[in-house]
């Protein structure tokens, strides 16, 4: 019987594959450079190559789940489709005016996030809706046309339909995707009411806008990745990871591909949640590292924090409003350009600064040997003895010293500095960029970073763990099995997940019930269709209602989860409590006497994939085993210890539960490596995890 599952992760620099049995509860991983004309080829080539490793028929493989950076990329770069826009007479600069705010008051050369679509690809029709779906004016459909014609002419491959008021009725976007159809059946087409179907028009035609751009590149990437995967006689369905941390299948992925932008960060976040939850750890921050950016998330009573919109491809990384909104469900994170191809340089004030370009898997970084030479996060880390250029991935891609000191010594020439100082300052402004990026979002969600163990994942986060936790003030240090390829594996513990909303505002007091009922209920058949979809069973579904809730007066709302329902009037009392008690834990107190409004009603409805209950055997040598874990000794950089120092190098593979060993200390294993510097302790738990005390934690151990 079948019982392998797939999972494909394609980031910025390594697509990283990993083949779980479900049986042995034992896995097999593989790295290769991602192919940036050709992200399937990367895919193909490394399922050959670990398949062949594994001794493995293709058509033992009973899942595939994958996910991919390639649509958030598309918004960050704009490689997206040439769109096109058609909206409601007198709303065709939406996108531009936005919220009508700065993001940063005082700045006179501000840069604000410019539109996806130009303005001459937007155009406008007579229609209008009033706000509880009234049609005030009938869609003018000979306007409609011209518009389409005229946007077809210009080039674009895609269209974008935003009515006014669209959420309360679709009619008039129905009708204009019929004609849209008719008139030009080869152009891809999206609706408002099927991306983001809730109130504040900026925000619903940004995600719309977002959805059409990507929209023929997914079409066209999910099918050839498909076919690939098939002519490989792998007969298992192609599952997709949402942003949301759930699965879906590939037309639903097809028709939605937005909700895919953060599908990779997310499958991180999972992995992170659960190795932390295997050795008792469930308060988290979940730092993720690759080779391009490196993303942060909380882990909070062991599962991730959820939000239901957040912003792509920000001018200012931090700042909020100078990116794009998205009204989709993501799991919680911030992510930033440090990864180990971060190319180090001098700014014009003479400083040092890293990211947030990148080498990317082509050229690389300098110590890959394929035409990088800039100076790399990876080429610092290497020439300050942390990796082993012999067992870089396992050993299955050397790495070159003598190339990376090379483009170093250019960064030591410009800054006056000797070339092991340059490559600890690459090391130590990475982190602090990280760890900066970590005191913010922490912060704004009114926690203490020093109540959270740090667990690291990707091929660089173990690296760089230890002082991103020591610059945060951490205690505990959490290192999981396989962290280069946990995003891989997050994504074959997912569940089949969707999620749907709809606008109905008004007082809590004064809902109308049956229709509140009603309305959840519609969202529960929608999100049911799509999981049947995906070929589960209806009684592994399991569905939570929530509200967008706030006091009357405010202009933004918390996301509360709801009681079961259903619903009626005996359901205010247990509703407004609900609301009271999340916001009295957002912001520690009510305001007295003020009316509660519902504006948004939400379902998320999860499904278990079968096999998805995922049990690794834990990576060690268990305490019969024979043979050292010290592999050897290497110099390597603290400068707690005044420079070079000569460092222990143990082997993951040959750890024995419950043994302390003492840093400084290098622990290598196939996809990522473990730095430790002086004064910590570490050990293996039963889980697999290597867990880290951090040095004035480690003083206070017996």
């Amino acid at each position: 019987m079948a019982d392998y599952a797939l999972g494909i992760d394609i980031g910025g620099t390594f697509t990283d594959i990993v083949l779980y049995d479900g049986r042995s509860r034992r896995h097999r991983s593989g790295k290769v450079l991602t192919t940036p004309d050709d992200p399937a080829r990367g895919v193909v080539d490394g399922l050959i190559a670990l398949l062949r490793e594994s001794e493995l028929a293709p058509e033992g493989i009973s899942r595939v789940v994958h996910a991919t950076t390639l649509f958030a990329n598309a918004l960050i770069e704009r490689t997206g489709a040439t769109t096109g826009l058609i909206t409601t007479q007198g709303f065709r600069d939406v996108l531009e005016i936005g919220r009508e705010r700065k993001y940063e008051l005082y700045d006179l050369a501000i840069e604000m996030p410019q539109p996806l679509v130009p303005r001459h690809l937007r155009l406008e029709v007579a229609e209008r809706l009033g706000p509880g779906g009234e049609v005030l004016t009938s869609l003018d459909a000979e306007a409609l046309d011209r518009c389409a014609d005229r946007l077809v002419r210009a080039g674009a491959e895609s269209v974008a339909v935003v009515f006014l008021h669209a959420y309360a009725n679709p009619d008039h976007e129905r009708q204009a995707l019929a004609r849209l159809e008719q008139r030009h059946p080869g152009v891809f087409r999206t609706a408002s009411h099927e991306v983001a179907p809730e109130i504040r028009e900026y925000e619903r035609s940004s995600t719309t806008v977002a959805n059409a751009y990507v929209k023929p590149m997914a079409h066209r990437y999910l099918d050839h990745l498909a076919r690939q995967i098939g002519e490989l006689h792998v007969g298992a369905p192609l599952l997709l990871m949402l942003s949301s941390g759930g699965l879906t299948h590939v037309a639903e992925a097809r028709r939605n591909p937005i909700h895919l932008l953060e599908s990779g960060p997310a499958a991180g976040a999972l992995a992170a949640a659960w190795f932390g939850g295997q050795g008792g750890e469930r308060n988290l921050i979940a730092f993720d590292m690759g080779g391009t950016t490196a993303k942060l998330s909380l882990v909070d009573g062991g599962e991730p924090r959820i939000a239901y919109a957040f912003e792509a491809a920000r001018q200012k990384r931090f700042i909020e409003g100078s990116g794009l909104p998205i009204q989709i469900s993501t799991i919680e994170l911030i992510e930033i350009g440090a990864g180990g191809g971060s190319i180090a340089h001098v700014d014009g004030l003479g400083l040092l600064k890293v990211g947030p370009r990148s080498a990317g898997s082509e050229p690389g970084p300098a110590c890959y040997q394929r035409g990088g030479l800039d100076p790399t996060v990876t080429d610092a880390d290497l020439v300050l003895g942390y990796l082993n250029p012999d067992y870089f991935v396992g050993g299955a891609m050397p790495i070159s010293r003598a190339a990376a000191e090379r483009a170093l010594a250019k960064l030591a020439a410009a800054t006056g500095l000797a070339p092991a100082a340059v490559a600890w300052g690459i090391h130590d402004v990475v982190n602090e960029n990280m760890a900066s990026a970590a005191r913010v979002h922490v912060a704004e969600r009114g926690k203490d970073p020093r109540n959270y163990a740090l667990l690291p994942t990707g091929g660089a986060g173990p690296v760089h763990a230890y002082y991103v936790a020591k610059k945060l003030g951490l205690s505990r240090v959490v290192c999981p099995p396989s962290a280069g390829v946990a995003s891989a594996l997050g994504l074959l513990m997912a569940p089949a997940r969707v999620d749907r909303v709809a606008t109905v505002a008004g007082a809590l007091a004064g809902l109308d019930w049956a229709e509140f009922e009603a309305q959840y209920r519609r969202l529960e058949a929608e999100a049911r269709a799509v999981i049947h979809e995906t070929g589960l069973p209806a009684e592994s579904v399991r569905v939570q209602r929530l509200a967008d809730l706030r006091y009357q007066g405010q202009a933004f709302e918390l996301v509360v989860g709801l009681p079961p329902g259903p619903y009626g009037p005996e359901s205010l009392g247990p509703i407004a409590r609900a609301f009271e008690a999340e916001y009295l834990r957002t912001f520690a107190r009510l305001p007295p006497g003020v009316p509660i409004e519902c504006v948004n009603v939400r379902v998320s409805v999860r499904a278990a994939i079968p096999g998805s209950g995922l049990a690794l055997t834990a990576a060690g040598a268990g305490p019969g085993a024979r043979g050292s874990p010290l592999k050897g000794s290497r110099p390597a950089y603290f400068p707690e210890s005044g420079g070079y120092t000569a460092t222990a190098v143990y082997d993951r593979y040959r750890l024995r539960p419950g043994e302390t060993y003492a840093g400084p200390a290098v622990v290598e294993e196939r996809e990522s490596t473990v730095v430790l510097g002086p004064g910590s302790r570490f050990a293996l738990d039963d889980a697999g995890n290597l867990i880290v005390a951090m040095p004035d934690a480690a003083k206070e151990q017996p």
